[in-house]
């Protein structure tokens, strides 16, 4: 019995991996309790979405007044201010507001110094706003004359540019050693979005270029759908169209780890200090906090800019796949350095910009009063949660396994289907230190 438990759980694993794909992003269809009936609404991102108080005054007082905003810990917007007439106008609004010596029109001028300098693979740099500083960060692979250079730029620039090494490499989060999903690489689904008449997955550029095709097995079968309008390096966002031309039921909900979704609702931008959650195919859900905004990042296959810097961690395999809060799109995996072990720096395509640049809306879960708004994260609490519970029904291993292989219900969307449920389940047993360990080592093999 327990050698047939250990095939078993091989089997799941590797299907587990087969169904990559599915299990950061949004393909829970069929498999959600309590789904209406007519899951998902157009979300548009227009070009003023509802947004925080903080964001909204940084907007009104203009880039010489202000340095940015973010959230502390207690949930209270802050905003850095140049001057004590900004700074009464924030207070009076209800935030709480910060001196700052350089504005955000010096921070920008900085960076731009910075991206007309010679690129240097392996470095990034984001602004800082509670420090009122540029950080600079250099990876391993950044020689030391390399970086004497950089520092040298960032010295000219002036005082208000920090420099930082750090252990491990920025590298997109591909896994090109096993490119068993597509014709680029394994990568995770972000979020499913539509243009009124074709269902898409939202997932990372870096994935693979337009006309990348991916599977859900490992051996080029059965085809989900094709790479098209991605754009990578400069942003890192792409659409991969369904063969099917829809998502199916449950396309609001992004899945995350033992049996278990998340109705998303809306999209925004993120906030500094906002807590988030991602969800991605390799390393499951795990939950950090945005730490800048406007990251540059010059990965080794090119740079890319605009991005969402956080504390999170991620892993081979979890590109593309969503960032949220309280049911809240906010970005797509891209890149970073470290690991869910010793912890590390993850990068995120903002969803705003993608829907944008791509013409598409996100699909959401149906509001009340059918309106289909798109909120803003809950600027006002101090800890997040994921959003509302999408549980799934039950199903045991070998029966899913069953309907797997069963030639009748070969098609693009019970494989969908077939392939998340089985990742979903697959989590309960790789969880064992055992199997975790392996599957870690088995996608991990160009791991910086």
């Amino acid at each position: 019995m327990r050698h047939a438990r250990r095939r078993v759980v091989r089997r799941v694993t590797r299907l587990a991996a087969v169904g990559g794909l599915l299990l950061g992003g949004t393909m829970v269809t069929r498999a959600v309790a309590s789904e209406p009936p007519d899951p998902s609404i157009g979300v548009p991102y227009s070009a003023r979405p509802a947004t925080s108080m903080g964001t909204d005054l940084v907007s009104r007082l203009g880039t010489s007044r202000t340095a940015g905003s973010w959230v502390d810990s207690a949930g209270r917007p802050v905003v850095a201010v140049t001057d004590e007439k900004a700074a009464d106008e924030v207070e009076r609004a209800g935030a709480r507001a910060k001196m700052v010596r350089h504005s955000m029109s010096d921070l920008k001028s900085a960076t731009a110094t910075l991206r007309s300098a010679r690129r240097v693979p392996g470095t990034a740099w984001a602004l800082d706003y509670k420090s009122n500083e540029v950080v600079v960060r250099g990876d391993s692979t950044v020689s030391a004359s390399d970086w004497s250079r950089l520092t040298d730029v960032a010295e000219d620039i002036g005082g208000f540019v920090r420099m930082e090494r750090t252990e491990g490499t920025f590298t997109t989060r591909v896994n090109g050693a096993q490119p068993i999903l597509s014709t680029a690489g394994r990568c995770s689904a972000g979020f499913n979005v539509t243009d009124g008449t074709t269902d898409y997955i939202l997932t990372a550029g870096h994935c693979g270029p337009d006309g990348s095709v991916w599977f859900a097995d490992d051996r080029g079968r059965e085809q989900v759908g094709s790479s098209l309008k991605g754009s990578f390096p400069g942003d890192d966002y792409s659409l991969v169209k369904y063969d099917s031309g829809r998502a199916g039921e449950g396309a609001d909900v992004v899945a995350v780890g033992d049996g278990k979704g998340v109705r998303i609702t809306g999209v925004a931008d993120a906030e500094v200090g906002q807590k988030i959650f991602r969800s991605g195919s390799t390393s499951g859900l795990r939950e950090g906090e945005v730490t800048a905004l406007n990251a540059t990042v010059n990965y080794p296959e090119g740079t890319v800019t605009g991005l969402i810097e956080t504390n999170v961690c991620a892993e081979p395999g979890d590109s593309g796949g969503p960032m949220f809060a309280d049911g809240v799109a906010l970005g797509v995996t891209s890149g970073g350095s470290g690991d869910c072990t010793a912890g590390g720096t993850t990068f995120f395509q903002p969803v705003t910009k993608a829907l944008t640049e791509l013409g598409v809306k996100l699909i959401v879960a149906k509001q009340a009063g059918g309106t289909g708004a798109s909120p803003a994260p809950a600027a006002s609490q101090g800890a997040a949660s994921p959003g509302s519970s999408a549980p799934v029904t039950g199903e045991d291993v070998s029966g899913l396994l069953t309907r797997l292989t069963d030639p009748r219900n070969v098609g693009p969307g019970l494989l969908v289907i077939a392939g998340s449920l089985v990742a979903l389940v697959a989590t309960r047993w790789i969880r064992a230190e055992q199997d975790r360990k392996a599957y870690r080592q088995h996608y991990s093999a160009t791991w910086g």
